[in-house]
């Protein structure tokens, strides 16, 4: 008897302008992939941004308080960021 196999994929269809195509396909192209891995990885991965957005962050009562604690202490300077701030862009060093 034939074994039954399970799809592990689901097609998805879309109707695209033809400007649209090009643009994913340029990009594809510059990214070594397929234009079916380019729009998949997008799509998933505006996908996940959209979920982590509205995900709900819970926290017992006790880390909650650590948690506003440390936001409600003054910032620490970090030296590298000081240091980057305070350097001339590079159209204002005159090289």
């Amino acid at each position: 008897m034939p074994r039954v196999v399970k799809r592990k994929e689901h097609p998805l269809s879309m109707r695209l302008p033809a400007a649209d195509i090009a643009i994913i396909d340029r990009a594809a192209n510059l990214r070594g992939r397929s234009r079916t891995d380019f729009v998949r990885e997008a799509a998933v991965r505006a996908a996940e941004d959209v979920v982590m957005e509205t995900a709900p962050i819970r926290m017992s009562p006790a880390g909650f308080k650590a948690f506003t604690a440390a936001l409600s202490k003054p910032g620490l300077p970090v030296p590298e960021m000081i240091e980057l701030l305070q350097r001339k862009a590079p159209w204002e060093s005159g090289k």
